[in-house]
């Protein structure tokens, strides 16, 4: 082909496909007709000089997805794009996490809190899921003093267990009892038995990935003292803290009660929740951590995160 063909289709392109012309416009400028502009469109794509790509949302996010596959623990999971602002996000990653829990065919369910937890205990209200495949529900962690509802671990289990159509269970102790002895006289009652069973029959745990600092930080100077600065933490799943090597900061002196970390391992399903503002950082100590089989995220932060 002449360079000066090569010339008359990237031209007859560029005011098609860059500049939005119609093709009769273009007809009238060059003095041909319209069936000719359209020939030299299809030459151009035909020729190379014009390369047509096709974006498709759930190819490339299938393609992260794939390679979080190749570099962590993740099995699978759902990404999501972002909404128009963080509620909107938020939303849609609620939407994902149900999906997913579907898509598991989970039927023993574990909840952690936090404010994605709340968002999706409010997406359930407004679609109630009566088909689903979850049968019971429990807590994964106590509750907390705070009024924020998104931290009212067994509210939310009601909630969710309502709209889902299962069993819920509860956990009747504090998060955050008042010191490393009377935690260890809370869990020798019968209540912390009962919960631990539940604990041990889970074959599915949904826990939140949050960073640290956190807000509310759950009395983390008082459980931790200066450990967590030591070793770097960066983020947090239920109430542990983990730093970007995806080691887990454990204290003598935490006095939280939630579900032990070596119980957690043992579930079959662990899905890792990200909210609209989980960081980059926060994702991948969580993803070297090893525990989650599982992802519901942002495709943006996941891109993010292997970009780097």
């Amino acid at each position: 082909m002449s360079r000066e063909k090569q010339k008359r289709l990237a031209y007859v392109a560029r005011r098609y496909y860059l500049e939005g012309q119609r093709q009769s416009d273009i007809a009238r400028e060059l003095n041909i007709s319209r069936p000719m502009v359209s020939r030299l469109l299809s030459e151009a794509r035909e020729s190379g000089v014009v390369e047509i790509r096709i974006h498709d949302p759930e190819t490339r996010m299938a393609g992260l997805l794939e390679r979080l596959r190749f570099s962590s623990s993740i099995r699978g999971g759902v990404l999501v794009e972002d909404g128009g602002d963080n509620d909107a996000t938020n939303e849609r990653l609620s939407q994902g996490a149900v999906e997913l829990l579907q898509q598991l065919g989970t039927r023993r369910l574990g909840v952690g809190w936090g404010y994605l937890i709340g968002q999706l205990v409010s997406w359930l209200e407004a679609h109630p899921q009566p088909d689903s495949t979850v049968t019971d529900i429990c807590p994964l962690v106590g509750n907390a003093s705070i009024p924020a509802r998104n931290y009212q671990s067994n509210e939310n289990v009601r909630l969710m267990a309502q709209q889902l159509g299962a069993t819920p269970h509860f956990l009747y102790l504090p998060a955050l009892p008042e010191s490393i002895e009377e935690k260890q006289l809370l869990c020798s009652t019968e209540i912390y038995r009962q919960i631990s069973q539940e604990w041990e029959q889970l074959d599915t745990a949904l826990v939140n990935i949050g960073d640290y600092p956190s807000s509310p930080d759950f009395a983390s100077l008082v459980r931790y003292g200066s450990l967590l600065q030591q070793q770097h933490a960066c983020g947090r799943m239920l109430v542990y803290y983990f730093n970007e090597a995806g080691t887990v900061i454990q204290s003598e002196q935490d006095f939280a009660i939630q579900v032990p970390i070596d119980t957690l391992r043992r579930c079959p399903n662990i899905i890792g929740v990200c909210s609209a503002n989980t960081s980059v950082k926060a994702l991948r100590g969580a993803l070297r951590s090893a525990f989650f089989t599982h992802i519901v995220a942002r495709s943006s932060l996941v891109s993010a995160l292997l970009e780097q």
